[in-house]
């Protein structure tokens, strides 16, 4: 069995980690330190606390104005505004926006030309509910080119993307909660993502009414990226259960786990993973 060589670095204000199966450890730490190189260039793109990103230039745009953007300010963009699609809008990267803004500012994205469109209102935008896992999918990406396909990545411990297992075992342990969880599941090539009011408080707004999410107070989700369970698990704060259900029937490789008085109630039609 190879060793589990693991690494960190701060970034996008929280923790990231890379936990790497391989025997050879400088060979790794060299992948490590690039995927962290990779997180701090994204960040300088998509932070809207960096006052030259894309995301903060964004906001200056008035109706009608657009703006060419970096490679991959567009590719997140792009999944956000397919999450909103999915999702019925309980997931959307606009909601602190009604916080000044009467209505959701609307926006368009120009593929041909890699620009965004403002079309109305102020494009305000907060990528902390899928940013970290957009990161972490980029990061998965370069570990491969590297060789390294077995991994486990790590954002503030509430992201997880999980690649090739170790070897001589089933998948990577990874439990819903803080590392005691006591439900566990054994994942590969797949991320699982959570959302709650307990560290932030009410932090979440729902985007369809500009409240405070109240119908959850935890939420998890599974999808085969971390920008995907990302932006799933906090529409499921959002979401009723027959709103999210009907979600769910629609992307079949989703899953989402809510918080019960019991436990983890799962809901979705993907397999549950092996437990650990």
């Amino acid at each position: 069995m190879s060793d589990i060589h693991q690494f960190n670095h701060a970034a996008m204000a929280t923790h990231f980690q890379v936990r790497i199966s391989c025997d050879e450890r400088t060979y790794v730490a060299q992948a490590a330190q690039a995927a962290f190189d990779l997180v701090d260039s994204l960040e300088a793109r998509l932070s809207r606390f960096r006052s030259n990103s894309d995301i903060t230039r964004i906001a200056d745009l008035a109706p009608t104005e657009k703006m060419r953007l970096s490679e991959p300010a567009f590719a997140c963009l792009q999944i956000a505004e397919r999450m909103e699609r999915a999702t019925r809008g309980a997931f959307c990267a606009t909601p602190a926006a009604l916080k000044s803004q009467l209505s959701l500012p609307q926006w368009s994205l120009l593929p041909d030309e890699q620009s965004i469109l403002c079309l109305s209102g102020q494009l305000q935008f907060d990528l902390g509910a899928i940013g970290k896992g957009f990161a972490l999918d980029r990061m998965a990406e370069l570990l491969c080119q590297w060789d390294c396909p077995s991994y486990l990545l790590i954002a503030g411990g509430s992201s997880v993307l999980a690649g090739d297992p170790p070897a001589e075992t089933p998948g990577w342990s990874c439990g819903l909660g803080e590392d005691h969880a006591s439900q566990r599941f054994l994942l590969t090539h797949a991320s699982l993502s959570g959302s709650g009011l307990a560290v932030q408080g009410s932090h979440i707004l729902d985007p369809r009414n500009g409240r405070p999410a109240s119908r959850q107070t935890r939420a998890w989700a599974l999808a085969d990226t971390a920008a995907e369970s990302d932006a799933l698990s906090t529409a499921s704060m959002v979401l009723s259960e027959s709103e999210l259900e009907e979600v769910l029937a629609q992307n079949p490789s989703w899953l989402s786990f809510l918080e019960t008085d019991e436990g983890y109630r799962s809901l979705g039609r993907r397999p549950l993973p092996i437990q650990s």
